[in-house]
Parts: C-alpha cells; structure tokens; sequence
C-alpha cells in the first residue's frame, strides 16, 4: 500500500464513525496526520476514536452537519485542540428512503437535502475561512455517481450530489488564488451501513450499472481521497474524480 506524506497535517472528516469516512480515517492516520471525527453518533464515534487510538492522534466532536451553530462550534473545538484544520473531507450523508419522486414523503426530501448538500454548505461555510487565513487547505466532497447520471428512486440523493458538485466546482474557482484545493469523488455504491436506508431492488439496480460487476470497496474510496489531500495535489481544483467502476461515461 502506498503511503501519502500527511506529516503533521491536521485533518476533520464528517461522518468518520463508519463506513468511508472511518477507512478514509485509519488511511490518513497510517499517512502521518491528526485526525478529528465528526459524527452526531456518541457512541459509535466514541468506540471508533478509541479503536483507532493505536493508530496516531484522533479525537471526535459530537456535532450535526445540519445545524450551521453546531459545525462552528465543532471548527472551533478541534482548531483549539488540534492547533489548526488543513483537510476537510465532507463524507457524512444518508440515502434516505427509494421512491418515486411523485410519491416521495416532503419531510424525507427536506431531511436528504439538509445532511447531504447543506450539510456540506455548513463545513465549508465554517472551515474555509480557517483555510484562507493560513493559505493552506484540502478539501475533498463525497458526492456520487447518482449526482452525474441521477438513480432512479433515489431523485432526493441524485439531486443532492448534483449539487456538491456543482458546489465542490464553484468554491474551486473561488479559491484558485490561494494553495487550497477543492475536489470531490463519485462513488459507485460501498457496501457500508447506508444500505440498510435502501430497497433490495435499488441495491441490485446499482449493481447491475457497475461493469466491474461489484461494489466499491471503502479502501479503495480512502486510497484516492487520501491523495487529494496530499500536498502533491497542488494543481487540480474543483475536479470530480471518478469512483464508479466504469459505470461514468463522462
């Protein structure tokens, strides 16, 4: 496995409790960096921060990407015990139930769009500026394929990765004069804990779209992630690199 150099780099991931935000955890602890989980579950992002104690410097703050106050406050605390943020990586989301958009519950879409796109909104709205005044950052967002190509069943979770990035593009534009770095992935579907949010036959719809004929596999999302937050990753901003085992044509 090929180690990134993150020596000293102080990084926050959402939704590090689990899933790709803890693989995309223990690859930049292995890669030398400090790391603070923000995750809106005590319990389990307390037992991942212990479990991952071994592998360098980690720590948790207990926030809601959806509350604007809360993700201030997490910026805050971690820029005080960790001296500084330089990697944001924005992964927390939910899939939030399959249906028709037609028969799609109102407060089901409202509560996809606050944790999938404002909730990006919010990191980057209390981050950034952190980023500037040291003129250093890395960020990358955790959009999806299902935000280029739109799943059926899934218009709420397409439409919120459309909008990281587009997001991810415009905030790349506006700090292209400084050496900050805003990229984002689409992922084909990992099997992680979101897909117990979703329907047997969404899961097999993905799965029958992958020509690699399986699912992305957590590490391999971490390996790629963990370099767009290298220092190496000086020119490309406001990319969108693909995850999808061939499924993206574009």
């Amino acid at each position: 496995m090929n180690k990134i150099d993150l020596q000293n780099r102080r990084a926050v991931i959402t939704g590090g409790a689990q899933g790709i935000g803890l693989a995309i955890a223990e690859r930049l602890l292995m890669s030398g960096a400090s790391v603070s989980l923000w995750d809106r579950d005590e319990t389990l992002v307390k037992k991942t921060a212990n479990t991952l104690a071994s592998k360098g410097n980690v720590e948790y703050v207990v926030m809601d990407v959806t509350n604007l106050d809360s993700v201030k406050k997490a910026t805050n605390q971690t820029k005080d015990s960790l001296g500084s943020i330089e990697l944001l990586i924005c992964n927390a989301g939910i899939a939030g139930p399959s249906g028709k958009i037609w028969e799609y519950p109102p407060e089901e879409w409202e509560r996809v769009i606050s944790v999938d796109l404002t909730g990006v909104f919010n990191c980057l709205h209390a981050v950034t500026p952190l980023m500037i005044g040291q003129n250093y950052g890395r960020i990358v967002n955790i959009a999806s394929v299902a935000g280029k190509e739109g799943n059926p069943n899934a218009g709420p979770y397409s439409a919120a990765k459309a909008g990281v990035i587009a997001l991810t593009k415009s905030l790349g534009k506006e700090l292209a004069d400084y050496d900050i770095a805003v990229n984002c992935v689409t992922p084909a579907a990992a099997k992680t804990q979101i897909f117990e949010q979703m329907s047997e036959e969404h899961i097999q719809y993905m799965l029958s779209k992958i020509p690699r004929n399986r699912f992305l596999k957590v590490e391999e999302a971490a390996s790629m992630i963990s370099w767009l937050c290298s220092e190496e990753n000086s020119f490309t901003t406001g990319g969108v690199f693909d995850l999808s085992g061939g499924r993206s044509t574009y």
